[in-house]
């Protein structure tokens, strides 16, 4: 029972002393309206001494009750806490999904015109890739006893054969 005492003692000295180190009385001027005006739009130009100022005065600010914070505080507060800059800046600037579209469509039609240009300067087709001439090999085949087992010399073979052209 004696530690029980004495820790209730001891946490009680705990108590008074945070009570008494509060007070509100220190937070209750407010910040100026034009240091907190488009604070959104400057907070990337200003200096380093500015931003600390301004977080410091934000920061004690919000240790007294919320509901005595501005509007503008509290914007400027989340701002500070969440907004936009640093390392959660945007990391694509504006229009650069547009400049990988249109760039993806000129290399593919570039490509295209490439190809078909190669194209028209290659030789014609060799003359075994004509029907007339594969459909002559498969009759070749057949005659010569072929694949007797699985393949065109078989027999109810329904394949192709060595027809690939149209």
């Amino acid at each position: 029972m004696p530690f029980l005492s004495r820790n209730g003692i001891f946490r009680a000295n705990l108590y008074i002393k945070v009570k008494e180190t509060r007070n509100y009385t220190e937070f209750k001027h407010k910040l100026s309206k034009p240091t907190l005006l488009d604070l959104e739009k400057r907070w990337e130009n200003m200096s380093s001494d500015e931003k600390t100022d301004i977080q410091r005065q934000l920061n004690e600010r919000q240790r007294g009750p919320w509901h005595d914070l501005t509007k503008e505080e509290k914007k400027a507060a989340y701002f500070i806490a969440f907004g936009p800059y640093g390392p959660r800046s945007t990391i694509h600037p504006p229009g650069f999904f547009k400049k990988v579209v249109l760039g993806t469509l000129g290399i593919l039609t570039i490509s295209t015109i490439l190809f078909f240009t190669v194209r028209s300067f290659a030789a014609p087709p060799p003359h075994t890739m004509t029907k007339e001439w594969q459909e002559a090999s498969n009759e070749l085949l057949k005659t010569q006893n072929i694949e007797p087992i699985t393949g065109i010399s078989s027999q109810g073979y329904k394949g192709k054969g060595m027809v690939q052209s149209k």
